[in-house]
């Protein structure tokens, strides 16, 4: 997943460790960790759906509410 923002958030807060960030420049530094933020909780959110739990045996043992998140999300 390449974000391409990221670059802009690395440099503000490099900029931060320099001098004060305008007000502008805070505003956007929030807005822009907030849509990171969104994206990789989406990203973890899509991994851990796709998730499914085997035991050695080789039996399903994902948990019940996992299954339950899944069933209602169409990942299952």
């Amino acid at each position: 997943m390449v974000i391409p923002y990221l670059n802009r958030i690395n440099e503000l807060s490099r900029k931060e460790k320099q001098a004060p960030l305008t007000a502008a420049e805070k505003e956007e530094q929030l807005e822009l960790r907030q849509r990171y933020l969104k994206e990789i909780r989406g990203s973890m959110e899509n991994t851990v759906l796709g998730l499914t739990v085997i035991d050695p045996i080789g039996n399903d043992v994902t948990p019940n509410k996992l299954k339950a998140v899944q069933i209602r999300k169409n990942y299952y």
